[in-house]
């Protein structure tokens, strides 16, 4: 039956899937293609404008340093020229207007009228010796931070001189008692602002900047920069600047390009602003976690090890980009991070719309070309498997649309001639068939004789084989019978009885003095030892002559067994018995001992004490006989004191009885290995070549096998006979 148009998958349905896979194949690697150009495309992009606003943003953020330095630089050159103009004159008087030694040790500015948001302070801490020259550079100070303090308070908080004495002079305006109410031992040239720029610290002698602090009165987080004046080889004074970092640290927090942050470092790699690192209570720098640590330590190194003028660099474990400006004057790194999410997101929004599109477009398409194929090819291949079920059902009339003149209108010409000649082969066909089933019974006829020939045939050849085996194993005993008879033949024939019958006649001449005769005569004496002598050979020669005849018996036995191993062949069932295999291979050496002993035949054994074996005793007979008796033959070739014939019996792991007759003969070529064992082969001019071949049938019939191996002519042979160990306790 043709199967159900409901159990066809439509042609339409899997061209579709095809050609949809294929499409959303092209649509993914298209959108995947456009990923990776967009991210490369928005990944220049993203880092060049990196670039341009890390250096934009290090400028800016570098001017009120490099304001200050710039503002050293015209401190220092003023207060240098004010202390060469003052070094003849006595400011004594001016001195004592301004300061006055207070009741707790200290210099400061006389309380009548002073105000600290329009006027300069002075700190002496007690103890210290104000001298003539020290009351010198106290003016300069004071008349230098007069001229310019006031203009620099515009961008920075404070303004102050230090003198290695001890003294500040100072304009704060945001602190303006400061100078005022410090405590009187309050050690000024301690501080680390005056530290740095001691020779010692400043051997440049250059203007240097402290690490960022929590100004302790104020509580201002802020940094100070100080330049150091030498005149005359000795550090006179050391000009400083206080300059606020919270509009710095926060523009570093919250001022920042889309998607990216800032941080900003020192050069030994302290945190000064970091976004999500804010300052904890009382001002106290927040420290971050060991993964923040790890983070900000990587972005460090990555800094650090940069060179000069380097693009924007990567870290790939944290998947960020950085771009690096450093500020001049205090030397930081002025840092942006910027996610590689920042740039994959927006390639990878375009990237999804390209596919949403790709993917609607295919499901346009796919319902477009459905609707094509339908029309074009579903409905047409409809009608050609209509019509191939009804041709199949027998009905040939069938109509189809030939008018079409592209493939399907050729198609439908060519269904319709198959058509034509499917039926007119049928009706040949079937009349072939009814003259062919004639034929058939004819020919069955025919076979069945052939057969029933050919198996009388094969029974006459089988019949046959049996013979000439059982002929050929005869033979072979008959041999070894006609040898011991011939020995007992030879052996009677040597039989001294002719002595007897002298002693006779001599006793008999002698009857009437026979104790005389045996007693006195010098001949009778020795009759007795004769008679004595003569009876112990003739014992020994019967006992030769019985043996012999029992090898006659023996081998008469055998030939009997041969006969019914022989039946075996007519596949006559036979019952297995046990068997000690090394006895037995003892009798194959005794039914080939005359022919042995014949040819001077050395025989070596190796045989191995097994217990008895279920096997079929006289077929293993057999097979033995006929390999001793072939090594015998291929021993001719040999010299007498060399021919040597080995017997080897043992019992193998893998649970076989192992009988190997080995030879040192004349061999065997290496294309006659596969041939020896074929019916009716030989290399003997008088042999046959039944032995081996019914051999090799005998090992398969008792589940064995028998094989040869040679090295070659005049290397000897080996003939392995591998059977089954069954004891008689297993089979029980």
């Amino acid at each position: 039956m043709p199967p159900s148009s409901k159990t066809r998958a439509p042609l339409a349905r899997s061209t579709l899937i095809h050609i949809g896979v294929r499409i959303a194949v092209v649509i993914a690697l298209t959108t995947l293609f456009s990923y990776l150009h967009m991210f490369r495309v928005l990944r220049t992009v993203a880092l060049s404008q990196l670039e341009n606003y890390v250096s934009e943003r290090g400028q800016r953020e570098e001017a009120i340093f490099v304001l200050a330095e710039d503002n050293h630089a015209i401190l220092k050159k003023a207060l240098e020229e004010r202390l060469e103009a003052l070094r003849e004159e006595d400011v004594t008087d001016r001195f004592e207007r301004l300061f006055a030694e207070l009741p707790d040790g200290t210099i400061r500015n006389r309380p009548e009228g002073f105000d600290g948001t329009r006027m300069i302070g002075l700190f002496s801490p007690r103890g210290v010796n104000v001298n003539a020259d020290v009351r010198r550079k106290i003016m300069a100070a004071y008349d230098v931070l007069l001229l310019y303090a006031l203009a620099f308070h515009v961008r920075f908080t404070n303004t102050f001189i230090t003198l290695p004495e001890g003294p500040i002079i100072s304009y704060w305006p945001e602190q303006p008692t400061y100078s005022q109410q410090a405590p009187p031992t309050e050690s000024i040239i301690s501080q680390d602002f005056f530290v740095i720029a001691l020779p010692e610290k400043d051997p440049e002698r250059k203007t240097v900047w402290t690490g960022v602090y929590f100004e302790p009165v104020t509580r201002l987080l802020m940094t100070t920069v100080s330049t150091p004046l030498d005149m005359g080889g000795r550090h006179v004074a050391t000009i400083s600047h206080d300059v606020l970092l919270a509009e710095l640290v926060n523009r570093t927090s919250v001022d920042h390009l889309p998607g990216a942050y800032n941080v900003l470092f020192r050069d030994d790699g302290e945190l000064i602003a970091h976004p999500e690192l804010k300052a904890g209570p009382e001002g106290q720098p927040a420290r971050p976690s060991a993964e923040q640590q790890a983070h900000v330590r990587a972005i460090f190194e990555r800094v650090k090890t940069r060179q000069p003028g380097q693009a924007p660099l990567e870290v790939p474990e944290h998947s960020e980009y950085l771009a690096v400006a450093r500020i001049r004057g205090p030397g930081w790194y002025f840092v942006t991070v910027l996610p590689e999410s920042v740039v994959t997101a927006p390639a990878f929004q375009a990237a999804r719309f390209i596919l949403l599109l790709g993917i609607l477009s295919l499901i346009l398409e796919l319902v477009i070309m459905a609707w094509v194929l339908k029309q074009k090819i579903t409905r047409p291949l409809g009608t050609f498997t209509q019509a191939a079920d009804r041709i199949s059902a027998g009905d040939f009339h069938v109509e189809l649309d030939t008018g079409r003149k592209d493939e399907l209108g050729q198609l439908a010409h060519s269904f319709r001639l198959m058509a034509d000649e499917v039926q007119r082969r049928e009706v040949a066909l079937r009349q072939a068939n009814e003259g062919l089933e004639q034929r058939v019974e004819e020919r069955t006829r025919e076979l069945k004789e052939v057969h029933l020939e050919l198996v009388q045939t094969a029974r006459r050849a089988g019949m046959a084989e049996i013979a000439t085996n059982v002929l050929h194993n005869v033979g072979n005993v008959l041999n070894s019978v006609y040898t011991s008879a011939q020995l007992a033949k030879e052996q009677m024939a040597s039989l001294r009885l002719e002595h007897v019958g002298r002693v006779a006649h001599l006793l008999e001449a002698r009857k009437s003095d026979v104790g005389t005769f045996l007693t006195q005569d010098e001949r009778g004496r020795n009759v007795l030892p004769f008679l004595s002598k003569l009876g112990e050979n003739l014992e020994e020669e019967r006992q030769v002559i019985a043996m012999l005849l029992d090898d006659v018996g023996r081998y008469t036995e055998h030939i009997r067994d041969i006969v019914m191993v022989q039946q075996d062949y007519a596949r006559i069932p036979r019952l297995h018995e046990p068997v000690r295999v090394a006895e037995l291979v003892e009798d194959a050496l005794r039914i080939n001992a005359t022919g042995l002993t014949r040819h001077q035949v050395k025989v070596q054994r190796h045989l191995a004490k097994l217990p008895p074996v279920l096997t079929d005793k006289h077929k293993l007979l057999m097979i033995l006989v006929n390999l001793v008796s072939n090594a015998k033959y291929a021993l001719d070739g040999v010299a007498p004191a060399e021919r040597l014939l080995t017997l080897k019996l043992e019992h193998t792991d893998s649970d076989q009885v192992l009988i190997v007759v080995h030879d040192n003969g004349m061999g065997i070529a290496p294309e006659m290995l596969t041939r020896i064992f074929q019916y009716g082969f030989t290399t003997r001019e008088e042999g046959h070549g039944f032995g081996l071949h019914s051999s090799a049938l005998a090992a398969q019939e008792l589940g064995g096998s028998l094989t040869a191996h040679s090295q070659g002519p005049g290397q000897g042979a080996t003939f392995t006979l591998e059977f089954p160990f069954s004891t008689a306790e297993e089979a029980a």
